[in-house]
């Protein structure tokens, strides 16, 4: 297996060659050939397929592609494993020999140990047989023409030093082709013009060497309007007086291992007058980044094997990108022996620096000025570039703000590496890394506080410093003017600032001193980005503090193209994407303080488009609860669709997100709350109460009370206040089931009750008999068994009226149980066997599993092991489910089971197992109920240290049970 980059594009698998189907699988190779052994990001794919305006589908595309070149190089007898996908990306593996990039720099690095010139010689030369062309010759790709570019030069400077090698051993006669044609293809290259000329004085063609000079002094002067370096003036002198130092002193037939003692060859360019040493102040009170810190020297560290020429820091405003940068270079900088560049490309100010004019600047440091700086900004790269071919130099770009603004200031050179800060991804750099940074951790913020403000002072009050750290969000910028605050005011206390800056409608005003401000710094990343971009900002910022699935932009704008807009706002590190979640969805966060901008941004847009965009945004959401709710196991608490609007995501989204609904609900868990409190807060009762409502299904199945309640009763609040009845009325019933499982049975009956009367004034006759039969419930609980049959036939009556074969399948299997505590086990049988047809019908597999839970008929009539039979079916289909109360209801009937066979062996595990199941979601009655039996399995086999211990743990939360509904009495389970 051989591939090939450097020359046309090459793939070779068993003597055949591989076949693309197109040019976009030739580019995907190519693009991995370039970055063989390391992760290539989708985004520096995307842009190598397309040069400019990527589709939306860009990605897909990409993947296919991809995926396409693997079934194409695997067909061909590749392993299956030499494309591997990586987050964020693809990495092709390769051995050294399989890949003639990689022979090239092994060989190279090679050359560079070898103490010889002769062996150096030698490995230079194996190094530039790889080679069959220029690179990638065959490839259309602005990304790769770039690439291709930095090879060849490279390729270049390889050729000029192995042919200044052979010149110091004595082989002029061998070089003199080379080096002509190696100055025919660059023409401004004073060093090959040097030896072309030493060259061929030592083969006594001194008129030769002459013309050389004079045609390259002619070419400078009309092309570039400059004069050849002083160096070079220099040896053209030392020709015409025929200089003896010239001459060689290694016969040409007779080369030696060690280079000519003769100064011929001048020096490889113009000397400066002093080291390049322009690297800011380090930050005195620098903390933390170690992983960072660590990484940009692994990368610029040149011996080891991840290393890069370019790394890009990538991070919001405010960040410390250029405080890490500086930090970072000047503990590299002595192995840039050359000196460090430091170049501020200011992209986030009223007027970006122009790279020409950097360029300029640059050579000005390097000993070039006055009219020898080339005037057009090509010819100023191609003399820097040239420049720094033998020097080992640092480039430190700040603040940049695209591609085309920093490639010009890129070195060609291997000595030389880039570190560049900027707040936008540059994917279409060759060769780049990008570390993306965050804001510090807790305890490096603490860290960075307690050393500007003082340690007597944050010991003094830890809790009100933690307070302002939690106001400055870790972000950098904000803590150094937050401390800069404390710092000029000595007699303020911490609690001074904190009370200033922890209302967020006034924090950006106090978060500012001198030249200093988080909002400005915000806004200077503004000025870089389209309209549509800044809407989409001050609109998210309304959306409240939580991390965000990359849809909402869509309907925020209402435009269905929207994630082209959201990459904007993620590749100028405003919107941060911090995850992604098990269902393979990216996840997105604004920073606290970036958010209050963002607020600061919407507040004079008009109030009715506000509102418009976040009806929108809810409507999408209150359709996917519904349609995630559909997808769950049945159940009866989701209420009948309101007056509320939907909006629906394209199908396909919609399939994606919910392939898995439990999933999507879990990744949503914050955000089912966060869209109840956003429609609250903006007046949207109707939109509340669905939310609401929309997810008790979700709530009830997961057990999560605390959830469930906090947002009931935000959503009833907004109800009730706007005299929404309908809402209020489901809401309460959702609230009564809620307290049933919680044992609040007093609760439970009030807002049942409450319930049923605002289903009687709205004719909801469906929510009466929800409400009716929870009744029943309550009822059967405490003992009033009468009462409870008159309500669950009541409700059933009501929902028969309606037609509606789901509650009545519930209600039958009510009457059964009720029928059966009776004692009257034909009548029982009855209403199960009916309720088991209708939920087969029905299709709902949870309620079959209900259904066969009270297998208690089967014990009854002394068939415990049909009776467990149908229990251990019930029970794999909740485990199945993940139904965590309706498992721990059937292992409670699997004890009892067991215990009715004096089994305790078999009973206690599963009571026990029960007991924690109802513990951890807070089931006091059903709990007791499980140690009451373990206790009592315990009596009977004589072991009354425990009896008495687990009987003590039963009566102890009936006591509680009691303590909350006003009864002394041990309630009956809440599971017959």
């Amino acid at each position: 297996m051989r591939f090939g980059v450097l020359g046309p594009l090459q793939a070779r698998i068993t003597g055949c060659e591989v076949r693309f189907n197109g040019p976009r699988q030739a580019k995907m190779l190519a693009a991995l050939l370039i970055d063989a052994n390391n992760i290539v990001a989708m985004e520096r794919l995307v842009a190598v397929m397309w040069d400019t305006n990527a589709p939306a589908t860009a990605v897909r595309q990409v993947q296919d592609a991809v995926s396409g070149l693997r079934r194409n190089l695997v067909a061909c007898g590749a392993p299956g494993s030499l494309i591997s996908t990586r987050r964020g990306g693809y990495e092709i593996h390769l051995a050294q020999d399989q890949l003639d990039l990689l022979e090239f720099d092994h060989e190279r690095n090679l050359a560079e140990r070898h103490t010889t010139p002769l062996e150096t010689a030698v490995a230079l030369r194996r190094a530039l047989a790889c080679w069959r062309g220029n690179a990638l010759v065959d490839i259309s790709s602005q990304v790769l023409e770039i690439d291709a570019a930095r090879l060849n030069e490279k390729r270049a400077a390889t050729h000029k030093h192995c042919l200044a090698i052979e010149l110091d051993l004595g082989r002029h006669r061998e070089v003199i082709d080379e080096l002509t044609a190696l100055l025919h293809e660059h023409p401004y290259d004073e060093q090959v013009a040097e030896h072309l000329m030493v060259a061929l004085y030592r083969c006594r063609r001194q008129g030769e060497a002459l013309q050389v000079y004079e045609r390259l002094r002619r070419t400078l002067a009309d092309e570039l309007g400059v004069d050849p370096t002083p160096p070079l003036q220099a040896l053209h002198q030392r020709i015409l007086t025929a200089d003896p130092a010239l001459a060689a002193t290694i016969p040409a037939n007779g080369p030696s291992a060690t280079p000519s003692e003769s100064p011929a060859p001048a020096a490889p360019g113009p000397a400066m007058a002093m080291p390049v040493r322009q690297l800011p102040l380090d930050v005195t009170d620098f903390v933390g980044r170690a992983e960072a810190l660590a990484e940009i020297a692994g990368l610029l560290d040149g011996s080891a094997p991840n290393r890069a020429p370019v790394a890009v820091i990538v991070g919001g405003p405010g960040v410390g990108k250029s405080c890490l940068v500086t930090h970072a270079a000047r503990l590299a900088s002595a192995a840039f022996p050359d000196g460090q560049f430091y170049l501020n490309l200011a992209a986030t100010s009223d007027v970006p620096r122009d790279p020409g004019l950097m360029l300029a600047e640059a050579l000005r440091a390097l000993s070039i000025a006055g009219s020898a700086i080339p005037n057009g900004p090509a010819e100023r790269a191609a003399l820097y570039r040239s420049l720094l071919v033998d020097r080992r130099m640092l480039v430190v770009l700040d603040d940049a703000g695209h591609a085309d603004q920093v490639l010009p200031l890129l070195p060609g050179a291997d000595g030389c590496a880039v570190l560049i800060t900027s707040r936008t991804l540059l994917t279409q750099l060759p060769g780049a890394r990008h570390i993306d940074l965050d804001v510090l951790s807790p305890a490096e913020a603490r860290e960075l506080f307690t050393g500007i403000v003082g340690r007597r002072r944050v010991e003094r009050e830890p809790g009100e410093a933690d307070a302002i750290l939690d106001c400055c969000g870790n972000l950098p910028l904000a803590i150094r003017i937050a401390s800069g605050k404390l710092t000029g005011r000595p007699a303020w206390s911490l609690r001074v600032l904190r009370e200033r800056i922890e209302d967020e409608s006034r924090r950006l005003a106090e978060l500012r001193i001198g030249d200093l401000s988080v909002r400005a710094s915000v806004e200077l990343s503004l000025r870089l980005l389209p309209a549509d971009a800044v809407r989409a900002l001050s609109l998210l910022g309304l959306l409240g503090a939580h991390t965000l699935p990359g849809w909402v932009v869509g309907p925020l704008l209402d435009r269905l193209d929207a994630e082209e807009v959201l990459d904007t706002l993620v590749d100028a590190s405003l919107v941060r994407l911090t995850a992604t979640d098990a269902l393979g969805e990216p996840r997105y966060r604004l920073h606290d303080l970036i958010r209050t901008c963002a607020v600061e941004i919407a507040a004079p847009l008009p109030a009715a488009d506000k509102r418009d965009a976040i009806i929108r945004v809810l409507s999408v959401w209150l359709e996917l609860i519904g349609r995630g709710t559909d997808r769950l196991p049945g159940g009866l608490l989701a209420a009948a669709p309101g007056s509320a609007p939907r909006r629906s995501l394209p199908d396909a989204v919609v399939d994606r997100l919910m392939t898995d609904p439990f999933g999507w609900f879990d990744a949503e868990r914050e955000n089912l709350l966060g869209v109840v409190k956003l429609a609250v807060d903006w007046g949207l009762d109707e939109l509340a109460w669905e939310l609401a409502a929309g997810a008790a299904t979700y709530y009830d199945h997961r057990c999560l009370y605390q959830d469930w309640q906090h947002g009931h009763r935000l959503a009833l609040e907004a109800a009730e206040a706007a005299g929404n009845a309908p809402g209020a009325s489901v809401l309460l019933r959702g609230l009564g089931q809620l307290h049933i499982y919680q044992d609040e049975f007093d609760r439970a009956t009030r807002a049942l009750e409450s319930s049923i009367e605002l289903c009687r004034d709205s004719g909801d006759k469906r929510g009466e008999a929800l409400s009716v039969a929870m009744l029943g419930t309550v009822s059967r609980v405490q003992g009033r068994d009468d009462e409870a049959l008159e309500r669950v036939e009541h409700a059933l009556a009501i929902a028969a009226g309606e037609g509606d074969r789901h509650i009545e399948a519930q209600l039958s299997c009510s009457m059964a149980v009720m029928k059966l505590m009776q004692g009257d086990l034909e009548e029982a049988e009855s209403w199960f066997d009916g309720a088991l047809s209708q939920a087969k019908a029905l299709g709902d597999g949870h309620r079959e599993a209900v259904v066969l839970r009270f297998s208690r008929l089967h014990d009854r009539r002394g068939d415990p092991d049909e009776a467990l039979r149908c229990l251990w079916q019930a029970l794999a289909t909740f485990e199945e489910l993940a139904d965590e109360r309706c498992a721990a209801y059937t292992l409670l009937e699997v004890g009892r089971v067991y215990a009715g066979q004096h089994d305790r062996d078999r009973a206690s595990p599963a009571l026990e197992r029960a007991a924690g199941l109802f513990h951890r979601h807070g089931d006091l009655q059903d709990e007791a109920t499980c140690w009451q039996l373990i206790g009592d399995l315990d009596a009977a086999a004589g072991v009354h240290h425990l009896a008495h211990q687990h009987r003590g743990r039963a009566l102890r939360l009936w006591r509680m049970i009691g303590d909350m509904n006003q009864t002394n009495a041990p309630a009956r389970p809440s599971s017959p």
